[in-house]
């Protein structure tokens, strides 16, 4: 699933600088780009354009999809933790919840 929250895709950003065992300003003098400018990108604070993530991924030896994308365990620990929560609600809490559930799916355009 695409990330489009910037402070998720900041949060990665620093996981995979931090993983090379670089700092920001040596990652941003890789990227091209001002210390300022890349340490806005990894907090989220500001958008960036596509060939600024180009020359990021380029820097880090990644790919675009390793920054923009969810893991899937990512999305199976959160599905696994939101049917844990349901499960500790009483009865009619977990019964609204899944009735609003099945209204939000069933609203879902069908593939």
């Amino acid at each position: 699933m695409l990330i489009h929250d910037l402070r998720q895709i900041g949060n990665r950003l620093l996981t995979l600088r931090k993983d090379r065992g670089l700092t920001q300003a040596e990652l941003a003098e890789k990227a091209g780009l001002a210390d300022r400018t890349y340490a806005d990108i990894e907090r989220g604070t500001v958008n960036m354009r596509v060939m600024t993530l180009l020359q990021i991924c380029e820097a880090l030896n990644v790919q675009p999809d390793d920054v923009l994308m969810e893991d899937q365990t990512d999305v199976d620990l959160e599905q696994a933790e939101a049917i844990q929560r349901l499960e500790a609600c009483a009865t009619s809490n977990r019964e609204t919840a899944l009735k609003l559930l099945e209204v939000y799916l069933n609203s879902l355009p069908k593939h």
